[in-house]
C-alpha cells in the first residue's frame, strides 16, 4: 500500500464527520432515541402484525412510548407468467406501507412517509406449496416493508 493510500484511508474519518455525519448508535443518535420509546399501533391484520412484529424486533416494545407510530399496510397479488393453458406460473406480491411517527411529548408528526417494495413466488407445484409459497413471499415482503421503515426513521432528524 503507498503512503498516499494510507493517508487517504486515515483521514477518511474526518471527511465523513466534517459532512456532519453522526452514528445512528451512536450518543445522542436517533438509534438512542428511539430504542425501546416507540409504540406501534395495534395490527388490525395479519400483515400488518407482520410488520408491527418486525419494527418491535428492530427497535424494541415501548414500555414507557415517547413515540406513537401508526402503520397502513396494503398489498396485492399480480400474474407475472402465464403457461400455454392461460394458467398463472409466477406472482409478484405488491406491497406499500404507509407511517406516522407521532411525538407523545407535542403531539406534532416526527416523521412520515411511504415506503414499498416487491416479492415473487412460483405457482408451479401443488396448491399446498403454491400456499406456502405465496405466504413465504408475504411474510418476507412484511420484513422488507418494516425494515425500509425503521431504515427511514432512524434516518429522520428527530431533532
Amino acid at each position: 500500500m503507498s503512503l498516499f493510500d494510507r493517508r487517504a484511508v486515515l483521514l477518511m474519518p474526518l471527511a465523513v464527520a466534517a459532512c456532519g455525519f453522526q452514528p445512528v448508535y451512536g450518543t445522542g443518535g436517533n438509534g438512542q432515541k428511539l430504542q425501546d420509546r416507540v409504540l406501534v399501533s395495534e395490527p388490525d391484520n395479519r400483515e400488518a402484525f407482520l410488520v408491527t412484529r418486525r419494527i418491535e424486533q428492530r427497535l424494541g416494545r415501548g414500555s414507557d412510548p415517547v413515540y406513537d407510530l401508526s402503520l397502513v399496510v396494503t398489498s396485492q397479488a399480480e400474474g407475472l407468467a402465464i403457461n400455454r393453458q392461460g394458467n398463472i406460473t409466477r406472482y409478484n406480491l405488491l406491497g406499500a406501507a404507509d407511517y406516522v411517527l407521532t411525538d407523545n411529548r407535542t403531539g406534532q408528526i416526527a416523521a412520515s412517509g411511504s415506503v414499498d417494495n416487491f416479492t415473487g413466488y412460483s405457482a408451479t407445484g401443488t396448491s399446498v406449496a403454491t400456499l406456502a409459497a405465496e405466504k413465504d413471499a408475504r411474510e418476507r415482503l412484511m420484513v422488507i416493508l418494516a425494515d425500509q421503515i425503521v431504515t427511514r426513521l432512524l434516518s429522520t432528524d428527530l431533532g
